[in-house]
């Protein structure tokens, strides 16, 4: 049976939107069926808008699950107001699809609905259309006027950290292919960080006032601290012995560990900049979150970034992932 564009929103998407709407203090004054959503902005704060494309065969694997791709998607571009210390607000969906096919559908609709209301952020709009399979998000939220984190804070002498641990979602691309039930568990559990990045909302909330300068960790560490340098004027020193590894990349790739934290991307954790000072804050604040920060090495004069090992020998990092 033929569906339209309007049949196809209102059976897949109209019920999840309308369940966000619902939450108390929604920012969304309107959301899906008009021409543009309205959101309340709170008294006081500024609004941050990021969008992200993925695109079939180039950003996920063809033929992957659409309750996967549903997660991982919103996660990836939520990543964003994590990095900036962004409250999430709403978001707008463009959906490109070679076909209507139910089931991929109502997995691909449901898995975005729960991760929805997993970061408090509301479907409020967005575009169906036919072709090939691409998905394009834009998600809106809100920090206090002059709070927000951005990458050109960094100073001299501020030290450098990031979250969780790096290089697992690098390493399960040697497996994404493979049945489960062939994985090893060190296995599994890289696969599931690929699968389902966590933005890091919370922290990227608390940095606020603490971070001189953030980024997300999408193309690599080594790639994404390059564009905080950048945009900061200054450089860099990692001391590689410090990188935060898993268990599971050590014994599954010990050989190219550092390599795929340096430079494997798909991490979606923060890296970010902040004085000295209060480096007994962030310890706390750790531990408060139950979420590694480490400090991996510090911001210096000039530019470039330099990484050594433990032995002192350094390090040249491979480029990260490329858009073009």
């Amino acid at each position: 049976m033929q569906v339209s564009e309007f049949q196809l929103i209102q059976q897949y998407f109209k019920s999840g939107a309308e369940a966000a709407l619902a939450r108390p203090n929604s920012p969304v004054r309107c959301g899906i069926g008009d021409d543009c959503a309205v959101l309340a902005l709170p008294a006081g704060e500024e609004l941050l808008v990021s969008v992200d494309t993925l695109v079939e065969s180039v950003h996920f694997p063809v033929n992957y699950p659409s309750d996967l791709l549903a997660r991982r998607a919103l996660a990836v571009c939520v990543s964003d107001l994590a990095a900036c210390g962004a409250a999430p607000m709403g978001f707008t969906l463009a959906l490109t699809l070679p076909d209507v096919d139910a089931s991929w559908l109502a997995g691909f609709a449901n898995a975005l609905a729960e991760a929805a209301s997993e970061y408090n952020i509301a479907l409020v709009g967005g575009d169906t259309t036919r072709g090939p399979l691409c998905i394009s998000l834009q998600v809106m939220g809100s920090a206090p006027a002059g709070t927000a984190i951005l990458r050109s804070g960094a100073q001299p002498g501020d030290l450098i950290y990031v979250s969780g641990q790096l290089g697992d979602a690098r390493a399960a691309l040697a497996f994404l292919d493979k049945p489960a039930s062939n994985l090893s568990l060190a296995e599994q559990a890289m696969l599931a960080r690929y699968h389902a990045p966590s933005p890091r909302l919370i922290l990227g909330q608390k940095l606020r006032g603490l971070a001189t300068a953030a980024v997300d960790v999408s193309d690599g560490l080594a790639a994404d601290l390059g564009h905080i340098l950048t945009a900061s004027g200054v450089s860099a020193v990692i001391n590689t012995e410090k990188l935060p590894l898993s268990a599971a990349l050590v014994k599954t790739c010990p050989e190219r560990a550092v390599e795929f934290a340096l430079s494997g991307g798909d991490d979606y954790e923060l890296c970010f900049t902040a004085p000295a000072e209060h480096r007994a804050t962030l310890a706390a604040l750790s531990a408060e979150l139950n979420l590694a920060i480490t400090e991996i090495g510090y911001v210096d004069a000039g530019n470039g970034i330099q990484c050594y090992a433990a032995d002192g020998s350094e390090i040249t990092p491979a480029a990260g992932y490329q858009h073009f």
